[in-house]
């Protein structure tokens, strides 16, 4: 808002600017040859009220440009300020990343130890199941011949 005022006082100043310089051209030449007659004679309230305008022209202008360079400043300082808070939260988060890594890591490993030692285990279990296996035949051939002793005629 303060920008669009400073504007606005700059075009007006710039318009005044303009017309002082129009009425100060719009003086008719003289025809005389001689270089130094030939000028109009310089009004010098006029002059001062053309140098006034520039002043105010160029006083707006430089505190336009203060004001200009000061958001940029603080848009530099704010950008600048949320990078770093930018990285410092990658970095929380990279740390927090990497320890959950690690961590699954070795919960990794103990599973994979744990198979690989069921899995030996397991070994023997086909050892285990064929003899089972043999034994049930066995038990089997003695109940058959257990019944065969019962049932004598």
């Amino acid at each position: 808002m303060e920008h669009e005022h400073l504007d606005e006082a700059q075009r007006n100043q710039s318009v005044d600017l303009e017309t002082v310089v129009v009425e100060l051209d719009s003086d008719p030449p003289s025809t005389s040859h001689d270089p130094v007659r030939s000028r109009p004679p310089i009004n010098q309230s006029e002059l001062f009220k053309a140098l006034e305008v520039v002043e105010r022209d160029t006083t707006a202008i430089a505190e336009s440009f203060t004001s200009l360079f000061a958001s940029l400043r603080l848009a530099l300082s704010e950008a600048t300020g949320s990078s770093v808070d930018h990285m410092q939260c990658f970095g929380d988060a990279a740390g927090r990343l990497q320890e959950s890594v690690l961590d699954a890591a070795t919960k990794g490993n103990r599973y994979i130890n744990s198979c690989l030692r069921l899995n030996e285990e397991m070994k023997g279990v086909d050892t285990m199941a064929t003899q089972l296996k043999i034994l049930r035949r066995h038990v089997d051939a003695l109940d058959v011949a257990v019944d065969k002793i019962l049932r004598l005629p």
